[in-house]
């Protein structure tokens, strides 16, 4: 008989202090009762990377395969997964319907990876809106930003 997947919630978001600049992210993970944060850094960057890198790292924090509910205010990401984009990319050779190469595709391939390995269901919140969880991953993000070291904090 096999074990029921963990159920976990994870709230993310990601922020750039110009585009590209320094950026910030954050995840929110939620487990039976218990909550876990997890923020990084990078000095130069885009907001789409730190949007991605903050689901990216909250999947990676889950030690094992789990059923998730992902949140995220990037459509960019959200829509990827559930309106196809990264199978036409890929069945495309990661370019475009516009014949641009797919930017950030070092971060899809991670993340593909890891939506195979965990049931993930990814949902679109709005962003800056009364979603409580969302907002705190803002912050987070944003407080990364002004963190010393970069990397995980």
């Amino acid at each position: 008989m096999s074990r029921a997947l963990k159920e976990v919630t994870i709230y993310t978001d990601g922020a750039c202090r110009g585009n590209p600049g320094p950026g910030g992210w954050a995840a929110v993970l939620l487990y039976s009762g218990h909550e876990k944060e997890i923020v990084g850094r990078e000095a130069n960057t885009t907001n789409q990377r730190m949007e991605m890198k903050a689901a990216l790292e909250g999947l990676k924090a889950l030690k094992e395969p789990c059923r998730v509910r992902l949140h995220s205010d990037s459509a960019y990401l959200v829509n990827a997964f559930n309106q196809g984009w990264l199978e036409k990319w890929q069945r495309n050779g990661w370019v475009t319907t516009n014949k641009e190469p797919v930017a950030n595709q070092d971060l899809w391939n991670e993340l593909l990876t890891l939506h195979q390995k965990h049931r993930v269901q990814w949902i679109k919140v709005k962003g800056h809106s009364d979603n409580v969880l969302n907002n705190r991953a803002d912050r987070l993000a944003q407080e990364a930003i002004d963190q010393k070291t970069p990397g995980n904090g």
